[in-house]
Formats: structure tokens, sequence, C-alpha cells
């Protein structure tokens, strides 16, 4: 069974209170807290060895267990507040323990949230954290909500973390100041808050690439009811990609995951406005395709055979 079939047969309630706007199926629940304001609630578990590979150092396996509940808050355009953390560790090892209490302080001082407590416990090493974020009544974004001739966009590059884990798990070779720049990249990533706030009142849809483009986007088209056209020529690659064949470098870009890169539709009178943003602020938007009114169908002008869906825990 598939993890989101799992979701939906299992834990997908109906008949919600009042206060729920959003619940089970985006990237953060959505609760209306007063007249004026919502909270955001996200929740992500790290698992050592399935979230990141054996003897990832401590500072980064806590910098990246909050980053990607972080990723969850940028997707809906929330600004971050607070956050609870679980650690489950099979012993106490004082120096493991400063440094990761180090990886997760840094970012929370990045981003602005304030740890209000959690649970330890001792088992196999994993890390739960859930994130709290407020925004203004109505401006969430969400998966739902991409038009037909809506452009599609997403941040930054694809496709480094996954070649990243692939070197860590010996499966690709690379030049040691490129592997260490992917490596950089999976244990490092950096949720777009700033980018997911502005996006508020401009994108038709938003959420956060965590399994793959192609699965991340299927979710997307689901839950708006409309389809896509995207061009591999479009995708945005970092220069230690592009030192990789096509096929290759398209793969991990598609379906490797572990982005955390924001993916989002937009009309096209968009367009200048995230022009001047991105020069602005220095980040990378790239334009990829554009949605259609092919229900769920995602079309792709490049023939990659037996193409991968993204990651999956149950298969």
């Amino acid at each position: 069974m598939h993890e989101f079939d799992l979701i939906q047969q299992y834990f997908t309630w109906t008949h919600a209170p009042s206060e729920v706007r959003v619940s089970v199926g985006d990237d953060a629940a959505v609760l209306q807290v007063s007249p004026d304001e919502e909270l955001m609630i996200s929740v992500d578990t790290l698992v050592n060895g399935v979230h990141f590979p054996l003897n990832t150092p401590a500072h980064a396996i806590a910098y990246k267990a909050l980053a990607v509940n972080l990723s969850d808050l940028a997707a809906m355009g929330a600004t971050p507040r607070w956050f609870t953390l679980a650690l489950t560790l099979p012993a106490v090892d004082i120096a493991w323990l400063e440094e990761f209490a180090r990886g997760l302080k840094e970012l929370a001082s990045q981003a602005g949230i304030f740890l209000i407590g959690g649970d330890t416990t001792r088992g196999p090493l994993s890390i739960t954290i859930q994130v709290m974020g407020t925004s203004a009544k109505q401006q969430a974004l969400l998966r739902k909500g991409a038009q037909v001739g809506d452009a599609i966009f997403v941040s930054g590059y694809l496709g480094d973390a996954a070649a990243g884990l692939a070197v860590a798990q010996q499966r690709l070779s690379l030049p040691t100041a490129t592997a260490d720049y992917c490596l950089q990249r999976l244990h490092y990533p950096s949720p777009r808050l700033a980018l997911g706030q502005w996006l508020q009142g401009r994108a038709h849809s938003c959420m956060d690439i965590s399994d793959g483009l192609v699965a991340d986007l299927k979710h997307l088209l689901k839950r708006s009811q409309v389809g896509a056209n995207i061009y591999h020529q479009n995708l945005p690659f970092s220069p230690a990609l592009q030192k990789l064949n096509l096929s290759t470098a398209l793969v991990l870009a598609l379906t490797g995951g572990d982005d955390y890169e924001l993916l989002f539709t937009a009309p096209e009178s968009l367009l200048a406005e995230i022009e001047t943003y991105q020069l602005v602020n220095q980040i990378t938007i790239t334009k990829i395709g554009e949605v259609t009114d092919k229900i769920t169908e995602l079309s792709l002008d490049y023939d990659l055979v037996n193409l991968p869906d993204g990651y999956n825990h149950f298969q």
C-alpha cells in the first residue's frame, strides 16, 4: 500500500470541527484561532538510515529535521512561531547531543521559531518535530487552486540532494568538490519561508517538493483537478547536475526527492513580478510548464523508460 493510500483509508476523517479549515492532505493543517488569524500545524518524523544516511553528523540531522518541517510552513506561506521536539535516542551521548542542539538552535534562530516542549525516550534514533505558524485569515497557500492556463514554477535547483544521497550510498561517483556540494544540499535544505510568504495572494496553489517533482506535482494536480505539461529543457539544474548525462540528471530532478523547494502555480501575468523578486532576493525561480485541463494527467516531453514515481516509504 502506498503511504498516501494508507493515510486516505485509515486516517482521513470527515465532519471536521468548524475551526478546522484544512486537515489531512496538504502540507499543514489550517485552524482558525481568531477572527483574523489562522494557525498552521505540521509534523514530520526522520528515522536514522531512512531519512538521513547512517553516521550523518548530529548537527546536520537536527538542522534537516527542523528544515523539512519549516518547508511545510513555507509551502503554506506561514510565519513560523513555535515547535516541539520528540527525540528517540539509543543512548545518551553528550558530544552528539551538544552538536544536535547546536544545529537545531542555529536554524531555529534564523527562522524565528521557538522550542516550547516535547519528549525524549530510548530506542532507535528518530526525530519528530511539530511546527506551528500563523497567517492572516484565508491567506494560506494550498495544493488545490491551480487553474488551467497557470504557469508552473519551482524555486532553486532540483536533484542536488538526490545526487548527494546517491554519493553517500556509493551509487554515484562525483568529483570531490561536486560531491561535497550535493551532500551539503542533502543535509542542509533551505526552507523557502520568505518566498512562501510573498506568494500569498499571488500564487493559485503551492506545495514543497519532498518526494520528487513527479510525485509531488501529481498530488497538486489531484487536489486541484487539473493536468500539467512539463518541459525537460526548463528544469533548473545546478552546475553539479549539468555535469551528468541528461537522463541521469532528469531522473534525479524528477524523482529523487529531498529538494524542499517550492512548487507553485500562478498566472502568466505574475512573470514580471517573479523576475523582479528573484533578482532582489537572489533566488532562482523557474517556469517549468503549464497547467492543462487534462485532469491528473502529467505530460513530460522526454521519454524516460520506467521512470519511478518518487519516494514511497512502503515500497
